[in-house]
Parts: structure tokens; sequence; C-alpha cells
């Protein structure tokens, strides 16, 4: 456990924080600036100086969170009870179904095909208007169940509060871009996942889940539960870089 502290808070917290309000203001920031960037410059060449940004961003928080995910004090351990594991894996692996969403191109994120915003009301969107700010909520309540630090606690709270700024903002963005379009989906929608089936409001589809994208979910959840194991070294190796060294 990282032992410096500033008034009681960690320095692994403090350099975390720092690193949420980067991606927060990166993803965010590059979101709003989309349209007008686009028309400068034409949707390609802004997908790619985005994804130059974003993505970087995104792997630096993860690596920066494994390599200190123990890190303060531990609020609680129940990783030896009975149910845990496969109670978390379970919920970890749904919180992929919502983060990789049907409608995602993975081919429009290095600029292949042309970058566009769409409408969509199939799939996982019937479930939640907004699956990925789902998905990362479970993903959060999962391995703050499982990991119990105060560095893990201020990891999630950062991540679901950017998340939850990402629903207004989000909509308010396609409100602008579809005008009565959107305000039929959002009608026809909800944020909390299955309320607007529960409230007849949708229906729900099970052909529109038998994709191509779901069987790659559930290829990438059963590499990634392969690859924990290969999470200590992985952390050694990161610290060990000169990226590590000016963090840690």
């Amino acid at each position: 456990m990282t032992q410096v502290a500033f008034g009681g808070i960690h320095h692994s917290s403090l350099v975390m924080f720092c690193l949420l309000v980067l991606f927060a203001v990166i993803h965010s920031g590059g979101a709003a600036m989309r349209t007008r960037a686009e028309s400068l410059m034409g949707a390609r060449a802004w997908r790619l100086i985005f994804a130059a940004a974003s993505i970087p961003s995104a792997v630096l928080l993860i690596a920066y969170f494994l390599a200190h995910r123990y890190d303060g004090i531990r609020l609680w351990n129940l990783q030896g009870f009975n149910g845990v594991i496969p109670f978390v894996w379970l919920l970890s692996a749904i919180s992929f179904l919502f983060l990789y969403p049907a409608t995602y191109n993975l081919l429009e994120i290095p600029a292949l095909l042309k970058p566009q915003v769409r409408l969509y009301a199939t799939g996982i969107i019937r479930v939640s208007r907004h699956p990925q700010a789902i998905g990362q909520i479970l993903w959060c309540f999962t391995h703050a169940l499982w990991l119990g630090t105060s560095f893990t606690l201020l990891t999630c709270f950062g991540l679901i509060a950017h998340h939850a700024f990402a629903i207004w903002h989000g909509d308010r963005r396609m409100r602008a871009r579809f005008g009565e379009s959107f305000e039929t989906l959002r009608d026809q929608t909800s944020v909390i996942p299955f309320l607007a089936i529960f409230e007849g409001r949708q229906k729900l589809l099970w052909k529109e889940f038998l994709r191509p994208s779901q069987l790659g979910i559930a290829i990438a959840v059963f590499v990634i539960w392969w690859a924990h194991r290969y999470i200590p070294l992985a952390t050694k190796v990161f610290l060990s870089s000169r990226i590590g060294e000016l963090l840690s």
C-alpha cells in the first residue's frame, strides 16, 4: 500500500483523481467539440485526433488503477466469503454486455469507416439508453466489492460521476442533433435498465442480440478472466516503466 499521504489522502489517490479529471475532459470535451471539429477538418481526421488522445488516457487510467488498486485504507475484505468470486465474475461479465453495446462500430475508431452519429433504438438500447454508463456502474460495483480499498472507492466514484454527467451531456447533444426523433426515442427508452420494458414503453427482442459482436464480447470476457492471473506481472512492468516511475 502507498504510505505517503497529504492531509490523510494517499498520494496515489491524488494522482488517480487527476487522471480521472483528464480522462473526463478528453472524452466529454471531445464529444462536445465533435460537431464543430468535423465541420472544420472532416469526420475521419477528427476521429483520429480524438482516438490519439482518448485511447492513451484510458490505457493510462487502467494501468494506474491496476498498479495501485490495493492502496489506501482497506475498508472491507469479502474475498474469503463463499459465493463472492462467482458473483463478482457474473456481474463483471454482464457489465461488458453494456460497456460494449451492439450498436458499436469498431472500424470507425481508426476511421476505416467514416465515423457517424446515429440514433439507435434496438438491441441493448432497448434495455438502457446509456448502456456504457450502466456497464461502468456495474464494473465499479463489482471491483469495489472485491477490492474494498479507499483508492478503489475513489476511482469508482470518479468514473460513476463522469458517466452520470455523460448521460446528461449525451442526451443534450442528441437532442440538439436529432430534435424530435430523439424526443421520441427518449420517450420509448429509459436510462435505468429494463424500466421502459416494465412500463410497457419498450419490448425486448432477443433476436437482436444474436450478433457476431456478442460472440466477441464473450471471447473478450474469457480472455480478461484468463489474463487476471498476470495482473501482478503487468503491475511490476508498469511501475518499472518511465511513466510508472513518474506517477508512482
